[in-house]
């Protein structure tokens, strides 16, 4: 069976992008934060707590009274979601039978109480779930939502919850000279040649990496080729300077890099229309390299190839959106 490719979109309520589940009726047994742990749920027999079987998820108590329980999940970038997993991972006898998500848009950084009254929609109707499996539900909405309310019924434990979509930042902060690269920013990664230890969305994730499984490593090649990645920049904008961070690729950084661009319109097959940011480079491993950047037009799109091979923590992208795009 064939993954939905709602999958290859961001996960918005990542704690990488700072999600955060803001409140839930009710975690006797395990905490409403495990709901948005970038890391997959991890499960030990042998760990038990003084409120019973301790579980890497949010986990309710037995209801005895009607209702159901829910969480509420300030997603780390708001967006438009277009898929959702609900992960009961390791439960089997206790995870909910059925579960929903409501969304709602709001401005600034409501209390949960504030949230509690506010005016939820739903996104995903009443569906049945499965125990310790990835339960994967598309979403059709076109609305930008900042908070998800997980609805689980009547009770029980969800490992983690997935809210994969397209970023949709405030344009309001995304005035002046901005990272035109991050993730949080609206960018995202649309191509790449080897993705075979670590994912290269994480060289546009927010903040340093904090190990060398944090950033995008490649598997070793053997064929004279080189690899590559491609970004889709937050709107077309003026470059002004760039990193690319090989901290802690020790062994395994790349020997030389090159960046590129493109403008918004040309196709990203067309060699000629590609601008030169940073020639061909010798990076050092375990270093972050800055460079000073002349574009004389706007970008849509970069490019960074690595020589022939080898891993990238960050890159970073800094200049400022060109008046249209900043908007949209």
């Amino acid at each position: 069976m064939t993954d939905p490719a709602f999958l290859q979109l961001p996960d918005l309520a990542s704690r990488t992008l700072a999600g955060s589940v803001v409140y839930a009726n009710d975690e006797l047994f395990a905490q409403r934060e495990n709901l948005v742990t970038p890391e997959p749920p991890a499960f030990d027999t042998g760990d038990f707590g003084h409120k019973g079987k301790v579980y890497d998820g949010w986990e309710t108590r037995r209801r005895r009274e009607p209702g159901h329980d829910f969480a509420i999940v300030r997603l780390g970038v708001p967006g438009v979601v277009r898929g959702v997993v609900i992960d009961t991972a390791w439960f089997t006898g206790n995870y909910p039978p059925f579960a929903s998500v409501d969304a709602v848009e709001t401005e600034g950084y409501p209390t949960p109480d504030q949230l509690l009254a506010a005016p939820w929609q739903p996104i995903l109707d009443k569906v049945a779930l499965a125990g310790d499996t990835a339960n994967t539900f598309a979403v059709d909405s076109e609305f930008r939502w900042t908070h998800l309310r997980l609805n689980i019924f009547p009770d029980g434990g969800v490992a983690r919850l997935r809210v994969h979509g397209e970023p949709r930042p405030d344009p309001a902060f995304l005035t002046g000279t901005i990272d035109l690269a991050a993730l949080e920013h609206g960018a995202d990664v649309v191509d790449c040649s080897n993705r075979f230890y670590s994912s290269p969305r994480n060289i546009i994730a927010p903040g340093r990496a904090r190990h060398m499984g944090e950033g995008w490593e490649n598997a070793r090649r053997r064929d004279g080729g080189n690899d590559h990645v491609v970004v889709r920049l937050a709107g077309e904008g003026h470059v002004d300077h760039v990193e690319i961070d090989t901290s802690y690729f020790v062994g395994n950084a790349p020997g030389w890099a090159r960046l590129i661009g493109i403008p918004d319109g040309a196709a990203l097959s067309d060699e000629s229309a590609w601008v030169e940011l940073v020639p061909r480079t010798a990076l050092l491993p375990d270093c972050r390299h800055r460079f000073r950047v002349d574009a004389a037009v706007p970008l849509r799109h970069v490019r960074l190839d690595v020589y022939p091979d080898g891993g990238i923590a960050r890159l970073r992208v800094h200049g400022r959106l060109t008046s249209p795009a900043a908007e949209i």
